[in-house]
């Protein structure tokens, strides 16, 4: 790849040439639906000017295993009552199972060094196996599958199969608590449950059996609990009310029937983080998924056959759900279980190196972290890397630097923005573009993302807005679990701008074509009704050397709003008044005096939610003295007793 003076990385002709996303555009212009230019921005306004083509399209590009006929899009009037392929039927799991080969398909690892691979072909004969087990105890197409699960190997086959028979599935990951996995799991009211002895993490060995009782006590619907060992084999005879895993896989037949289903049939069951009330329950499309995810991988990410992708994360996160979806590009993927610093801060990298990873996926925040802790890794074998890609908060122009000079100088570092909300992305990556420090190359194809001012009017170039989708796209949610009338539903997307998804982001656009993402709408701080994004004062202050992390949030205040920052401490036990005034002339230097805070408070820890992001909602409530509902959805729930008790003192309420 090669770089120009403006820019950080560009592909290079060659990798351009070869690129899945310039062959995508020379196979439209091969049907006359296409003129190719090689430029990005003229394929995403054909995306979306044109979704019916694009959208089959990217089935056939994809090579898609199912029935493609009748309509691409049954348009209705209502945004989200539009329908892709609705006369269209598809088995998710079966484009996932393509490859029976002895190729490794999955790899797990550890933090306690035990590891695990399955190949292609005993990949789908367990999930054939476990899916006749589940057809065997009466599963009924729509019925839930819970899991309470660690990022393993069982739980890729347990969920394959449950897609396979039509079933909709819910993960939790271990590190949730009971009280977190009841809130959750009861709306849904699955019949089963499917969970493992123990984990690991940071060194510690976590049971999760012991949990399970007082799960069952408040879930009634669920009549079985199947158990899988973390290692090879049980430690000690499992509890005999509980069903053990692979004494089901042996017993059970292979089942290669594989029933299309509807394209939108619901594959399974999401939560959002649950900071501002109990978790709203959002249902995705198996088709609808499949095919941005498709896209993602192979458009976006230039992802081939037998590439490796390793992407760091829980199966409570949606980038799980994320990187399960690969196996459809017929690409191996890892699975690291534990801590990214245990049992060494480098942990991660090394299995980069080790693997020959091609794509690399993490949190913002550890890369934030590497920066911090000045780590280079220049001395690995990174030749195999090909894409970086960093979500889960804003990707500063720092972090960016550091990934350059430091893990690799000759990769594409792709910040990627979405949710939950629609398991994949609005803002990502692309190899036509350049990358710029600090931004989101581009759009998605084939979703019409645009940026309104409060008005709902189109804003441009450096302006601050709300990111938007003016036009129905696959992957909105199908519907969230009882929620009959839509009422959550619309409130969640369409409150803000009538018949225009809002999502929710607080997003400039900026003069290379990208995006800088600067924090969420309802963080967003309006002192003397001036917007600011969180993310810019975030910027200044984690690169100050004293400072470990940071909190920023808005107070009402005297019928305004002011900044109050919270700051923990990396190397000093108090701040000073002369800390107190770096921070502030920095902000005001590089940002505005409208950014500088009133206050500037230490705090003893910052809140987060089990995926690690930190939770600017719950601390506004907390200082406000307003009700913080379902603390289960954090990680580190006891410290917002600190910020609860502000409230109550002066030092917040002067």
């Amino acid at each position: 790849m090669t770089k120009n003076q403006s820019s950080l990385w560009s592909a290079n002709e060659e990798f351009r040439k070869n690129s899945q996303l310039e062959k995508f555009c020379e196979h439209l212009e091969k049907k006359g639906i296409f003129k190719n230019t090689s430029k990005f921005k003229d394929l995403w306004e054909w995306s979306v000017k044109n979704p019916e083509y694009f959208w089959s399209e990217v089935w056939d590009f994809t090579k898609i295993k199912g029935i493609k006929k009748g309509k691409i899009i049954k348009k209705k009037n209502t945004f989200y009552k539009n329908v892709f392929f609705p006369d269209s039927k598809i088995n998710y799991a079966e484009n996932l199972l393509r490859k029976k080969n002895q190729e490794i398909a999955i790899n797990f690892l550890s933090e306690n060094l035990f590891q695990k691979k399955i190949t292609w072909k005993k990949l789908y004969e367990n999930v054939c196996r476990f899916s006749h087990y589940l057809k065997k105890i009466n599963l009924k197409e729509k019925d839930r599958v819970a899991a309470y699960v660690p990022n393993s190997i069982e739980t890729i086959i347990s969920f394959l199969a449950a897609s396979k028979n039509g079933l909709i599935w819910s993960s939790c990951s271990p590190d949730f608590g009971i009280d977190g996995v009841i809130d959750r799991f009861s709306q849904i009211k699955p019949k089963i449950l499917i969970t493992c002895e123990h984990y690991f993490y940071n060194g510690k060995r976590i049971n999760i059996l012991e949990k399970i009782p007082k799960i069952l006590k408040k879930i009634k619907s669920i009549n079985k609990v199947i158990v899988f060992p973390y290692t090879n084999e049980f430690e000690k005879k499992i509890n005999s009310k509980y069903l053990d895993f692979y004494s089901i896989i042996k017993k059970s037949k292979i089942d290669e029937t594989f029933k299309k289903f509807n394209f939108s049939h619901p594959l399974y069951i999401l939560y959002s983080s649950g900071t501002t009330g109990v978790p709203k329950c959002i249902a995705h499309g198996a088709g609808n998924v499949l095919i941005e995810h498709n896209k993602e991988f192979s458009l976006h990410c230039n992802i081939v056959n037998n590439d490796k992708i390793f992407y760091y994360t829980t199966t409570g996160w949606m980038m799980w759900n994320w990187l399960v979806g690969s196996l459809s590009s017929g690409a191996s993927i890892y699975l690291y279980d534990g801590s990214p610093t245990y049992p060494s801060k480098d942990v991660l990298m090394k299995l980069c190196s080790k693997e020959k990873i091609n794509l690399f996926g993490i949190s913002a925040k550890y890369i934030d972290f590497l920066k911090k802790e000045n780590c280079n890794f220049n001395n690995l074998d990174l030749s195999s890397l090909k894409i970086i890609a960093s979500t889960g908060s804003p990707l500063v122009k720092e972090s960016f630097e550091f990934v350059y000079k430091n893990i690799k100088k000759d990769v594409h570092l792709a910040s990627i923005s979405g949710g939950t909300d629609v398991v994949g992305c609005l803002v990502l990556g692309n190899i036509f573009s350049s990358v710029h420090a600090g931004e989101i190359q581009g759009e998605s194809l084939g979703i019409d993302v645009d940026v309104f001012d409060e008005k709902g009017k189109s804003i441009n170039e450096n302006e601050k807005g709300e990111l938007v989708v003016k036009k129905p796209f696959p992957t909105m949610p199908i519907k969230f679990w009882n929620d009959p009338s839509d009422k959550k539903f619309k409130k969640a997307y369409f409150l803000k701008y009538k018949n225009i998804w809002h999502h929710g982001d607080f997003i400039q656009r900026t003069k290379n074509g990208g995006f800088i993402i600067l924090g969420r709408s309802d963080a967003t701080l309006n002192p003397g009704g001036v917007r600011l994004g969180t993310s810019e004062i975030y910027r200044q202050v984690e690169n100050i050397d004293f400072i470990r992390e940071s909190l920023v949030v808005g107070q009402n205040w005297d019928n305004d709003v002011r900044i109050i920052l919270f700051v923990v401490l990396n190397i000093k036990n108090s701040l000073n008044i002369e800390d107190v005034d770096l921070i502030k002339n920095k902000i005001r230097k590089n940002c505005s005096p409208k950014h500088v805070p009133y206050k500037i408070i230490q705090v003893p820890e910052i809140p987060r939610t089990k995926s690690g992001k930190i939770v600017e909602l719950a601390v506004k409530k907390a200082i406000h003295g307003e009700k913080i509902d379902n603390l289960q959805a954090l990680a580190n729930p006891d410290s917002l007793i600190f910020f609860k008790k502000l409230y109550k003192t002066k030092l917040i309420n002067e």
